[in-house]
């Protein structure tokens, strides 16, 4: 965590404040069941997890002398909808650390809100990305499957990042908004055969 705090202490001295955190950084683990090793679930909770936690808390000071009554300072976190519902893929520690990655932006919210620093998560679906090669590699396979018939684009999670950070989500607090196509919360679940 001494990276977290090296960049807080530069942040300070060159601007003495910070109006906006996003957490995004990243990693995945696929591994059976049975075969899931100790490294890559600590080196999954540690980066999705972890590093968001101590980075907000390097970065409170900074966070702080940039909040107001008029304009609170924010924290976005980049989650995923693999936190609210399962996909296929043995993602174990992925799952487990994106979930957590919400409940800690709504712990975090809850403890930092009386300083004027609002604190949310955005959830991902798919996006064509290194992380997400099969939104990337096969988009008409993956759109298929999403009730918006299309993959992410850039500005669909611009968007959400713009809204998220302007006065227009000052009085959104704690909370996670899925910018997936519908995947999370107008799928139906499929019918008998």
């Amino acid at each position: 965590m001494a990276g977290c705090r090296a960049l807080a202490e530069e942040i300070m001295r060159r601007e003495g404040k910070l109006d906006i955190l996003v957490n995004n950084a990243g990693a995945a683990w696929a591994a059976a069941f049975d075969e899931f090793p100790e490294h890559g679930w600590d080196k999954v909770m540690n980066l999705n997890v972890k590093s968001p936690f101590f980075l907000t808390q390097a970065l409170h000071a900074a966070l702080k002398a940039a909040a107001s009554e008029e304009r609170p300072a924010k924290v976005i976190n980049i989650a995923s909808i693999d936190g609210i519902r399962l996909n296929p893929l043995e993602t174990y520690s992925y799952h487990a650390s994106k979930a957590a990655l919400i409940y800690l932006t709504r712990r975090v919210a809850a403890t930092l809100v009386p300083d004027r620093i609002v604190v949310t998560a955005i959830a991902p679906g798919p996006f064509a990305s290194e992380m997400n090669r099969a939104a990337r590699d096969h988009a008409d396979v993956v759109a298929a499957r999403t009730p918006l018939r299309r993959i992410g684009r850039d500005e669909d999670m611009a968007g959400a990042a713009i809204y998220l950070a302007s006065r227009a989500g000052d009085y959104v607090v704690g909370d996670t908004i899925a910018v997936d196509g519908g995947i999370t919360y107008a799928s139906l679940a499929p019918g008998p055969s």
